[in-house]
C-alpha cells in the first residue's frame, strides 16, 4: 500500500489509480523517518574571550539566516542563549553584543542566565530580547567597573587610563539602554571601587533580566 502511494506522490500512477484514505495517510505518515529536533540552543560557561565570542557570533549569524531562509513563513524560531560566566575581555564583550543587536532586528534572543552571571556577562544577559531574559533562582550577578591591568611609563599609564574611563562609558551607556538602571544608580555602584553582587530578583527589578526560573 505504502508502495502505491509513494508511486502515486512519484506521478508513475494516474490519479484515479489510488483512492487516498485517512487510514493510508497516516500509514504513510508513520513511515517517514522522525523529524530532527530544531535545536537552536548556544551558550557561553567560559570567560568571555576572542575564540569563544567568534563562536557564537558564527552561531548566531548562521541560525538567524536559518530563519531568513525558512519557506514555511514561520520564520520567529528563537535562539537560546545559556549564559554562566565570571566576565572576562570588554573588546570581545562589545564585538558579541553588537552582533546580538544586529541578530535581535530579524530573531529573538533569549537569554538564560545561570550559575554565575557577572563583569561582561550581566551586559550579555540584558541584551536579549525584552520579555525574555531568564535567570536561574540561585544565579549570582556581579557588577564592577572596567578593570586595565597595562604598566609602563607614566604617558602609556595615563593613556590607558583615558581608554578605561573610554570603556567605562561604552559599558554604562549599553547597559542603561538594555535595564531599568539610570545612570545615577549604576554610577553609584561602579564608584563603590567594590565587586557588586545582586540576587536573581534585584537583578530583575533593575531590568537586567525579566523572568526567574
Amino acid at each position: 500500500m505504502i508502495k502505491r502511494i509513494k508511486d502515486f506522490v512519484d506521478g508513475k500512477n494516474k490519479p484515479e489509480a489510488v483512492e487516498l484514505t485517512t487510514e493510508m495517510l497516516e500509514e504513510l505518515a508513520a513511515s517517514l523517518p522522525p523529524k530532527e529536533p530544531d535545536m537552536r540552543t548556544i551558550g557561553i560557561f567560559t570567560e568571555v574571550a576572542e575564540e569563544k565570542c567568534a563562536e557564537l557570533v558564527h552561531a548566531m549569524l548562521y541560525l538567524d539566516e536559518l530563519n531568513a531562509l525558512d519557506r514555511t513563513g514561520n520564520n520567529q524560531h528563537p535562539i537560546q542563549f545559556y549564559i554562566s560566566t565570571y566576565g572576562g575581555s570588554a573588546d570581545d564583550m562589545f564585538g558579541l553584543y553588537d552582533v546580538m543587536r544586529q541578530v535581535k532586528e530579524r530573531t529573538e534572543i533569549h537569554t538564560i542566565g545561570v550559575g554565575k552571571v557577572m563583569s561582561a556577562g550581566v551586559l550579555l544577559l540584558a541584551a536579549g530580547t525584552n520579555g525574555n531574559r531568564k535567570i536561574g533562582k540561585n544565579c549570582r550577578v556581579m557588577i564592577h567597573s572596567v578593570i586595565g591591568g597595562n604598566h609602563g611609563s607614566l604617558h602609556n599609564m595615563v593613556n590607558e587610563m583615558e581608554a578605561i574611563e573610554q570603556l567605562q562609558e561604552m559599558f554604562c551607556a549599553a547597559l542603561i539602554s538594555e535595564t531599568k538602571m539610570t545612570r545615577k544608580q549604576l554610577k553609584n555602584m561602579l564608584e563603590r571601587k567594590v565587586n557588586v553582587y545582586l540576587s536573581a530578583e534585584e537583578a530583575v527589578e533593575l531590568g537586567i533580566a525579566d523572568i526567574i526560573i
